[in-house]
């Protein structure tokens, strides 16, 4: 059986980052990044030892505004209507930071663990994190895992209307609602899965009360969702990416529609496109052993040009 992974927080970027790390610290690393408003933990513990069991070591990790790591509590709450609002009027609203500021988070980290290239797979607004380190850090990237994502291209079709709606409905808070908080968040966890893989509604209401437990960041959600609003759009800088590329994508994801992943996958030179049926926006343990492998393989792709170099 694996260790308990190794957990500490460290200053890097400028804030403070909370991690944990599974595995051989001697083995390449696979660094994985978090969606909106998710903590490390959503990497659950026997994914990040599926990807062990293959000879790496893994590196999940809090991002800012979320679980352990610094919050930006003190810029306020941004919300979907403020965020129109501005751009509605040509203003540009004043952000708390960027999704490039959150890529250097990473990049930080990987300094701080003095790790010199890993493997960068990040979910959501982590793929998107992910594409910025891999076009931006070349030299830092050893292969590309950009899951559930998308580029920024607003040509892309929109998410599906109820899934939205659910997504900016406030949740009742959970300290004076717990149980409140539990079904709302349940409930939106269950609309964005996909169909060909169980719901452990058990399982999920563990894992939401776990994040409660370890901290939350009021308004932090709103925060990170004004830096992807306006990240733009990245198409031009992921046609510089050099690294291998694997673009995984739910054929039922109600988020970002499967069109977004093929987006990505076209955006990016030589990336491979997975298209897995049945998946929603979500990564259900029936799933761990398949996304490991791609992992594994897309990695492996890079193993010729790291011994060239």
């Amino acid at each position: 059986m694996s260790p308990e992974p190794r957990s500490a927080r460290v200053a890097a970027n400028g804030i403070t980052l909370a991690y944990d790390s599974f595995g051989d610290g001697a083995a390449e690393t696979i660094l994985l990044i978090a969606g909106l408003g998710s903590q490390m933990i959503r990497w659950a513990a026997p994914f990040c030892r599926e990807l062990v069991a293959r000879g790496y070591r893994v590196v999940r990790f809090d991002n800012r505004d979320t679980g352990c790591s610094t919050h930006f509590t003190e810029h306020g709450a941004m919300d979907f209507t403020t965020l129109a609002s501005a751009l509605a009027e040509g203003r540009q609203p004043e952000l708390a930071y960027t999704l490039d500021d959150m890529a250097s988070d990473a990049l930080g980290l990987l300094d701080v663990l003095a790790i010199r290239r890993a493997h960068i797979v990040g979910r959501s607004m982590g793929g998107m994190i992910a594409q910025i380190l891999a076009s931006e850090h070349p030299s830092r990237v050893l292969s590309l895992t950009s899951i559930m994502s998308a580029t920024g291209n607003r040509g892309m079709p929109s998410a599906e209307p109820d899934a939205m709606t659910m997504m900016m409905r406030p949740a009742p808070e959970p300290v004076s609602d717990g149980a409140g908080f539990l079904d709302h968040s349940v409930a939106f966890a269950r609309r964005i899965a996909g169909t060909a893989h169980p719901f452990d509604e058990e399982a999920c209401r563990a894992l939401l009360w776990e994040e409660v437990g370890r901290g939350r960041a009021p308004g932090g959600v709103g925060r990170q969702l004004a830096a992807v609003g306006m990240a733009g759009d990245r198409r031009s800088r992921l046609a510089a990416i050099t690294a291998p590329t694997l673009v995984v994508h739910g054929a039922e994801d109600p988020l970002f529609p499967p069109a977004c992943g093929e987006d990505t996958a076209a955006s990016i030179p030589d990336a491979e496109m997975m298209l897995i049926p049945g998946m929603g926006h979500d990564l259900p343990p029936s799933l761990y052993r398949v996304i490991a492998d791609a992992i594994e393989r897309t990695a492996r792709r890079s193993s010729i040009s790291a011994s060239g170099g």
